[in-house]
């Protein structure tokens, strides 16, 4: 048995009901509709604004890409209002799984979704991707603010956003010229921290391993191993720094060498708490004892590194996402913001991966 039928329904009907049912998997602006259905964005504005201004056949058009794009009405409706495209970008050198980018993406969430935004990731491998980047977006307009986590932005990358007036954020970038908003941790204090720490427990062969500073995306990082050479010479010891090797068995090859080396430290900086965790484990299963044998430290205070007792920097990723969000927001509702750029503290967190070392003289 058969439904009874209806009558018959325009295309025009089947793509509007078939349209109102899709759930919206991404965030298609007004511009990206037009360009998909060839037409301008005025008129796509007037096929759901006003479709008797609008022939069928164009308006079918319009409707299909819409349709094509899973392009929300109640979005659309907020758009073609407001200007706005109720997008950020977020451009991100790692995964967002990473314990930096998922901490970033979740304060800086917590803000923007209630207010009705949704947050677009765009991997930025390096220099040509992020260029390429910054040459789409204002011909597209397709996102309201622009955040850049870690890494350096060319200024003539900014100038573009400019002539769309769209608001740039930074976090923990190295530094804030060229930035609408700004936030982060003072790398190079963190470090200073942490030799002063390990020399006030009489360390004096201290080595730091980092990865390639050499990096055309120029990252925050780097100026952590200004501070490990500043607190050095401070102290009047050699700033050994130990840069891992790319490639798949990096880590393995950076333990190799720090096991071999006449006379081994005494003490390990690692630039990050992902480098460090995983070398304090193969240490002690080569059967040296942390820290009788030998201290390490972190910088982030991640994911385990309380359970495993490391002494590390703490940064907050999450707090400054959700600060520079809510600086973003006013920005984007032209409203007045009274410190657009703020450095967090670094803050010491001694735990019991360092200790005064055994062949200090008593």
């Amino acid at each position: 048995e058969t439904a009874p039928d209806d009558g018959p329904t325009t295309f025009a009907q089947d793509i509007g009901h078939n349209f109102l049912l899709s759930i919206m998997t991404s965030t298609p602006s007004v511009h990206d509709v037009a360009i998909r259905a060839n037409v301008s964005a005025s008129t796509v504005s007037r096929a759901f604004t006003r479709p008797e201004l609008v022939s069928e056949k164009t308006r079918n058009r319009v409707l299909q890409a819409a349709s094509e794009l899973n392009f929300s009405v109640s979005r659309s409706s907020m758009a073609l209002k407001s200007g706005q495209s109720f997008r950020i970008a977020l451009l991100l050198s790692t995964p967002v799984t990473t314990w930096f980018g998922g901490n970033i993406f979740e304060g800086l969430d917590m803000v923007f979704h209630p207010a009705g935004y949704d947050i677009s990731i765009y991997p930025i491998n390096n220099v040509k991707s992020r260029a390429d980047f910054f040459d789409v977006l204002p011909a597209r307009r397709n996102a309201d603010a622009v955040i850049v986590p870690s890494f350096n932005v060319d200024s003539r990358e900014v100038a573009r956003l400019k002539t769309m007036n769209v608001p740039i954020a930074g976090i923990n970038t190295v530094s804030n010229e060229n930035m609408s908003v700004w936030a982060a941790i003072d790398d190079a204090h963190g470090l200073r921290l942490i030799v002063r720490h390990l020399v006030s427990l009489r360390h004096r062969r201290i080595t730091y391993v980092c990865r390639d500073p050499q990096s055309l995306l120029t990252f925050s990082a780097a100026q952590r191993i200004r501070g490990f050479k500043e607190a050095c010479a401070q102290a009047h010891i050699k700033d050994d720094v130990l840069v891992i090797p790319d490639g798949d068995d990096s880590l393995q090859s950076t333990f190799n060498t720090l096991i071999n080396m006449q006379p081994m430290p005494t003490a390990i900086c690692c630039q990050e708490d992902g480098i460090a965790i995983p070398l304090m484990c193969r240490l002690r299963e080569f059967g040296l004892k942390i820290p009788g044998d030998i201290s390490i430290t972190g910088f982030d205070d991640g994911t385990y590194s309380q359970e495993l007792g490391l002494t590390t920097i703490r940064q907050q990723p999450r707090l400054m996402g959700h600060d520079v969000a809510e600086k973003l927001l006013d920005l984007i509702n032209h409203k007045t913001i009274s410190e657009p750029y703020r450095t967090y503290p670094a803050e010491l967190i001694i735990r019991s991966t360092t200790a005064t070392p055994r062949d200090v003289d008593e």
